[in-house]
């Protein structure tokens, strides 16, 4: 049982740079829930939120959604990272910024639709 929600815990969240940003978006802990429902799989939280330092030094897009604790990068347990994206591209058709790569895949809860 995790402490935002019944899979998942603030500090899976938590800016790696140790700055103590660990703030979380509710919609977004929504969506997660729902993927690993689906998935019936854990969700691994690769990057969660990001302070503006941690960000700028990681190459991170100035107005990444990591910022504002509104995105996350994740990896479901024996799924493919494509396979995620096509399921999340699926279900939400007209909204969120949905990315795939080779090892993870991005989700956030923006309100328009993002792809890439």
């Amino acid at each position: 049982m995790g402490d935002l929600s019944k899979h998942f815990n603030r500090s899976e969240f938590a800016c790696s740079c140790g700055c103590g940003s660990d703030t979380v978006d509710a919609e977004l802990i929504s969506v997660l829930e729902e993927i690993r429902t689906h998935f019936e799989r854990p969700v691994v939280i690769n990057s969660g939120v990001r302070c503006e330092k941690h960000n700028a030094g990681i190459g991170g897009a100035p107005k990444s959604k990591h910022v504002v604790s509104k995105a996350a990068d994740i990896d479901v347990v024996g799924i493919d990272p494509f396979d995620v994206y096509q399921y999340l591209n699926f279900k939400y058709p007209e909204k969120y910024g949905i990315g795939k790569y080779s090892n993870w895949t991005h989700i956030d809860v923006r309100p328009n639709k993002a792809r890439w």
